[in-house]
């Protein structure tokens, strides 16, 4: 029981560290990473995506499409493709870290330099 709470503990780390570091890679502060629902707005903006697009999040079914078109959009963001975009989707423990830590530049929202 205890290796479960730290190996759960190890990935929550990893993920809020990824991101805090991909959140500063596109020029925002990477402590919003750690606050709820404003880390959801600042990504949005990182993606070049409305902020009411939070309130799309909350719709059943309509919320997963969403979250497919911001990994989409973040992908782009870094000049990755669409396999990139399924690897976030599928294997977002693995694919983020490689997103924070690899060498993916933020060309701008989309992947439209900005």
């Amino acid at each position: 029981m205890g290796a479960v709470i730290v190996l759960y503990l190890a990935i929550f780390v990893l993920i809020i560290a990824s991101m805090w570091v991909i959140y500063t890679k596109a020029g925002k502060p990477g402590w919003a990473a750690i606050i709820p629902i404003y880390n959801i707005i600042v990504l949005l903006d990182i993606v070049g995506k409305p902020w009411w697009w939070l309130l799309l999040m909350l719709i059943p079914i309509v919320n997963i499409v969403i979250a497919i078109i911001v990994y989409h959009n973040l992908s782009l963001s870094f000049g990755k493709g669409a396999g990139f975009t399924v690897g976030l989707i599928l294997l977002s423990i693995i694919f983020l870290p490689i997103l924070a830590f690899g060498d993916a530049k933020y060309v701008g929202p989309g992947g439209k330099a900005s």
